[in-house]
């Protein structure tokens, strides 16, 4: 069986966009220029003809507008899906969707300083589960490129010396930038010729204000792409070693209720949810393993879900009992 692949439906939706074009150009002469006016009459009329005066219906769409309205004529009898139809409007509604609307924010990036060997970009990568992670060198604002795994498995494999030796900037790839007003048409036009599959996004003052993926963009066509190992689960799930599951999305208020525990102001301060207290605790985004120790419990990320490898669920132990099983 042929393995899916983003770029593949990619290329499948601009090619239906392309064949689009010359079919609404046709339908525009079809209703203004006068050989095509007179045209439409004499078929009409051989129609009436040779129908007993019963004809068809036959319509022509000049805007985006008319089209629209066609599109759900055909949904109310019957003749697609829901889904189908809203994946058409998807497609139209991509010509005014900004950039910005679509970005992974800057908050949720994981990446990877430029002078890391390229063991530790591995190992990041493995963690994190992202195959293309951006390289920076001071801050996140002077991002210098794009590891790919691919890459540096390749080095290993042929250098194994390279593993310690050699840094991640090394075998870097250059990185693509784009403005965050940019359409996402705009951009899924240039990554299709360009054969890109992410770019960095920036902001008016020159920052970056987050990434983006050629999956981004299409998610938003197909919706969203659940992972096969997505699990429903409880939000808070005490498990028979004393220990709590927690959904990385429970209130912070919640989570002190679970506990029986009181955070401070400024723990709770620009915290709404778990996985934030973790996210600002930690100073960065969480990948699997990530821990911290608070208010008596240590907390650790586990597995991510979905496309963009959230963490989903983080483990909450007594820190005394992790404590005491570590020296165990």
């Amino acid at each position: 069986m042929e393995e899916f692949s983003f770029m593949n439906l990619a290329n499948d939706l601009l090619v239906i966009c392309l064949l689009a074009i010359p079919v609404f150009l046709l339908g525009y002469l079809a209703a203004h220029h006068p050989f095509f006016k007179a045209l439409d009459r004499i078929l009409h009329s051989a129609i009436n003809l040779f129908t007993a005066g019963r004809g068809i219906g036959i319509r022509h769409y000049t805007n985006e507008a008319e089209l629209r309205d066609m599109v759900d004529e055909a949904s109310e009898r019957g003749l697609m899906e829901d889904s189908e139809r809203e994946m058409i409007h998807s497609v139209f509604d991509l010509g005014d969707t900004l950039v910005r609307e679509l970005m992974v924010p800057r908050t949720d990036m994981v990446w990877i300083e430029g002078d890391k060997t390229v063991r530790q970009g591995l190992s990041l990568a493995l963690r994190s589960g992202f195959t293309r992670i951006p390289v920076i060198t001071e801050n996140l604002d002077n991002v210098t490129g794009i590891a790919y795994v691919k890459d540096l498995a390749r080095r290993v494999h042929e250098h194994h010396e390279s593993e310690q030796t050699e840094t991640v900037d090394a075998h870097s790839r250059p990185a693509t930038f784009v403005p965050e007003t940019k359409t996402a048409a705009q951009l899924l036009k240039e990554m299709q010729k360009d054969q890109i599959h992410m770019a960095i996004v920036i902001d008016e003052y020159g920052g970056t204000a987050g990434l983006i993926t050629i999956e981004d963009i299409l998610e938003e066509i197909v919706g969203e792409i659940a992972d096969e190992y997505d699990l429903e689960a409880p939000e808070v799930d005490w498990l028979n070693d004393g220990s709590v599951r927690l959904s990385a999305r429970l209130h912070i208020e919640d989570f002190e209720d679970a506990c029986k525990i009181e955070l401070t102001d400024g723990q709770r301060e620009d915290v709404d949810s778990l996985g934030g207290l973790l996210a600002k605790e930690l100073g960065g985004v969480p990948i699997p393993g990530s821990t911290i120790t608070i208010a008596g419990w240590r907390l650790t990320a586990e597995r991510p879900v979905g496309r963009r490898h959230r963490i989903a669920f983080i483990l909450a132990t007594r820190s005394d009992e992790a404590d005491s099983q570590a020296r165990a």
